[in-house]
């Protein structure tokens, strides 16, 4: 089954994997071969080659959201340095912020170590400020990161002008500009990663599906597979699993992309370091201009289904992805014409206190890292990392940062999560259209700022 995006479609070669057919007995056994496993195994590898390592994937190496997000590998972490600074110190939750700029030069080198083809272009993001209340929420950011000491180097608030001079919006206010995020193809960067730790000796095994874990054991459809350590790293796709059922719930971000831009188009636009690209509204957007000259442009807002159910017909929302069509071209009118190629989506996964994670326990060799509420393609790096550290019993600076063996306690049970994650969802959209052009929040952002507190 071929990874179900825009990005699926670049591949010019897909590799084809054994399926496990036989009981197997490996030093470590990870479920998911998305960016979490994947970076997990080539980080175990490196620093110990004689491991023997066996990664197992429902479908295909990439298929989640690895393969298919918007394509931002950026130092955003979802847990306010506030939250990480009350489970442990003021200095820890700095240095987790820290450990993700870092992040991305340890992936550039990657990139180039292994001569991996990723697409990859480091042009920083810009955040629009498109009304006085999006200018308001840009300037509180920019206060709240001085208060904690992080300077213009990590992000600077733009004027009109400087922001125009990057991206040639509508309605724009000003901006917030960081240079910690590059733009990439997910497709290319998860299957070459694949491929570069089958060099180094690891197993990947496709179709293969993970129906539970149990103390050195992971246990699939047809087989087990025995281990000393075990690693669970299905992010949006755990709930699938009963033991962890309401441990994250899987939310729909959806995407489009547009047909190729001229060049002329793209010298009105912008982007001529392939920023990434959002704004300040409520209902998250997201974009980047693609290597081939496309706008890739996704969002939230699909609906949460009943259960934490993750079925392959919840990729394709009509209205929301009308809604993103819509919302494009009101951002850049000069789009009104330019035909939509592509509609896909996928589901991400979100704690119930919105941080991300990293989980090792040593008795019964269970590691775990996930959560990462849609900002995993940095968060992956930074987990299989240090999973490979806790592990392998390296005591590093990374198996010290806060958001290691933190553990969220677990959603409500139905109908109360499909209610209050649909409400919230409801309250974004709402606010945003209450919202737009005026100078003063609404009532439903002021609800929903309390009902989704970081």
């Amino acid at each position: 089954m071929p990874i179900p995006s825009f990005w699926g479609e670049t591949l010019t070669q897909t590799k084809s994997r054994e399926t496990l057919h036989e009981d197997l007995v490996v030093d470590v056994a990870i479920a998911g071969a998305g960016f979490t496993g994947l970076w997990t195994a080539y980080y175990l590898i490196k620093q110990n080659p004689s491991l023997s390592i066996a990664v197992l994937e429902k479908n295909q190496v990439g298929f989640g959201a690895s393969g298919r997000n918007g394509g931002w590998c950026s130092a955003l972490f979802a847990t306010s340095l506030e939250k990480l600074a009350k489970n442990s110190s003021r200095s820890a939750a700095i240095n987790q912020y820290q450990a993700m700029v870092d992040t991305l030069d340890e992936i550039a080198q990657v990139i180039t170590d292994e001569k991996i083809s990723a697409d990859w272009t480091r042009g920083g993001t810009v955040t629009l400020a498109r009304d006085q209340i999006q200018l308001k929420r840009a300037m509180a950011e920019i206060n709240h990161l001085r208060s904690w000491g992080f300077g213009e180097d990590y992000l600077q608030l733009l004027n009109k002008e400087q922001a125009l001079g990057i991206l040639q919006a509508s309605k724009v206010y000003g901006a917030t500009f960081t240079p910690h995020c590059a733009a990439i193809n997910p497709a290319k960067l998860v299957t070459s990663l694949a491929q570069v730790i089958e060099g180094l000796g690891v197993k990947i095994f496709e179709n293969t599906e993970v129906i539970d874990f149990s103390a050195h054991k992971i246990k699939t459809t047809k087989n087990i597979v025995s281990a000393n350590y075990t690693v669970k790293a299905l992010e949006g796709f755990s709930p699938t699993l009963n033991k962890f059922h309401r441990e994250v719930v899987p939310v729909y971000s959806l995407m489009i992309a547009t047909e190729p831009l001229s060049n002329e188009t793209w010298d009105q636009l912008g982007l001529k370091n392939r920023e990434t690209f959002a704004d300040f509204r409520n209902t998250i957007i997201y974009g980047q201009r693609t290597q081939d000259g496309r706008i890739a442009f996704g969002g939230r807002g699909a609906p949460y289904h009943f259960g934490s159910q993750v079925n392959p017909k919840f990729d394709l929302h009509k209205p929301t992805h009308n809604d993103l069509e819509k919302t494009l071209k009101e951002l850049f009118p000069i789009l009104k014409d330019v035909q939509i190629t592509h509609k896909w989506g996928g589901p991400l996964a979100i704690s119930r206190d919105w941080s991300a994670q990293v989980s090792f326990d040593e008795s019964t060799g269970f590691a775990s890292a996930g959560g990462y509420v849609g900002d995993g393609v940095g968060s992956s790096n930074l987990a299989g990392r240090t999973l490979a550290d806790l592990i392998l019993k390296n005591k590093t600076p990374l198996t010290q940062l806060p958001w290691v063996n933190h553990h969220s306690r677990n959603w409500e049970v139905e109908p109360i999560r499909f209610i209050g994650i649909n409400l919230g969802n409801f309250l974004a959209k709402t606010s945003d259209r209450f919202e737009s052009g005026k100078s003063k929040s609404s009532i439903f952002s002021k609800i929903l700022s309390l009902l989704i507190k970081k």
